[in-house]
């Protein structure tokens, strides 16, 4: 975790220095474990974490909103929580959000893993404040969230690199395109142990669909950072011209 720390600062340094009003960080940014009983025994409360509280730390110095998932402890300490956080330009802990639909997954060619063996699933859709979050297979999470308001809707994710080959570009510019928002997708890249790597390809899509701005998918020396202006006016213009009126006098409401 001292080393993902470290990544994380450098990116922090390089967000301030492109003049980023925030940083979006990946899924799972403390730590990615081989295995299910090492990823519960490496778990730490974020009031004590080492990682969470250097982070806290650099967002206050910085004055930058960091969104970071880590992993948090359950009630009963026999699973984990996937959790993503918002920490604000203060240092706070401002909001957290639970990961809704684990990942259980065989792939021909890919890695078989299963979520839901040692990460206990959450329970609602987070309102949106500053910045959302979503899940990124599921369309309903992002389209309640564009029902109460969203602007920008995130996915810190690691994708296999089988599954995101296939599937990432096209599921991030659908939930851009069908809740008309921004939407943010830091995503792990690489190796992280003998077992698990990851697809890469950080994103920021425009509410037209349009890719503004992509990371690549191999490891680098230095962990990098993709940028992109938030245009609020144009996210209003597109939904005002194109608008999304669901009938949920057929179906239901989400």
């Amino acid at each position: 975790m001292a080393h993902n720390l470290s990544q994380c600062r450098l990116l922090v340094q390089k967000a301030v220095e492109a003049g980023a009003k925030a940083l979006f960080l990946p899924e799972a940014s403390d730590y990615i474990a081989p295995s299910a009983s090492e990823s519960i025994s490496l778990v730490q409360p974020a009031s004590s974490s080492s990682f969470v509280l250097g982070l806290q730390k650099s967002a206050r110095d910085h004055r930058l909103p960091i969104n970071v998932g880590i992993h948090e402890r359950t009630q009963g300490g026999n699973k984990v929580k996937n959790t993503l956080l918002w920490i604000d330009e203060h240092g706070e802990i401002k909001h957290r959000y639970q990961k809704l639909h684990l990942f259980d997954a065989d792939v021909s060619g890919g890695p078989a893993l299963k979520e839901s063996n040692s990460v206990e699933k959450g329970t609602e859709i987070v309102p949106p404040f500053t910045t959302a979050v979503g899940n990124l297979r599921f369309p309903e999470p992002s389209i309640s969230l564009h029902r109460q308001g969203a602007h920008i809707i995130t996915y810190p994710s690691a994708f296999t690199v089988t599954t995101g080959k296939a599937h990432w570009s096209t599921l991030l510019r659908a939930r851009a395109i069908e809740t008309q928002s921004y939407v943010i997708a830091a995503a792990q890249v690489g190796s992280h142990n003998e077992k698990r790597a990851s697809y890469g390809h950080s994103m920021i899509v425009s509410p037209w669909g349009e890719v503004v701005a992509e990371l690549g998918g191999e490891k680098k020396d230095e962990p990098e950072i993709a940028v992109a202006e938030i245009d609020l006016e144009n996210l209003e213009k597109i939904r005002k011209e194109m608008p999304l009126l669901r009938r949920t006098d057929v179906y239901p409401e989400v």
